[in-house]
């Protein structure tokens, strides 16, 4: 058995476990911060049999897209001083997938 964890930008969460609840798989939302731009995601856990870890990659890598943002970042000059810098384009989406043995997996 596997656990599956992907870490997904908020905008791309609920069509993710739609179509996981589709593909009859279970599937928990855990609300979580971006560390880099502070921004909405999600950490969607997802437990199944090893064989199915690919199909659910597949549905994860369909529903979590890659896209550009522009972004005005704070910089920090000295102690209690910012100064806006030009704003900057990142990609943000997609998804950070960690794949996981499991040794026991109980449902009470």
């Amino acid at each position: 058995m596997k656990l599956i964890t992907a870490i997904v930008q908020d905008e791309d969460v609920n069509r993710l476990l739609d179509s996981l609840v589709e593909a009859g798989y279970r599937a928990t939302k855990v609300a979580s911060t971006g560390g880099f731009l502070r921004s909405g995601n999600s950490t969607v856990i997802i437990g199944v049999e090893d064989h199915l870890v690919d199909d659910v990659i597949r549905i994860i890598d369909r529903n979590c897209h890659t896209r550009v943002e522009v972004v005005n970042p704070l910089a920090r000059m000295g102690p209690g001083e910012f100064y806006m810098p030009e704003p900057v384009e990142v990609q943000v989406g997609g998804a950070i997938i960690f794949v996981q043995n499991v040794e026991q997996y109980l449902r009470l």
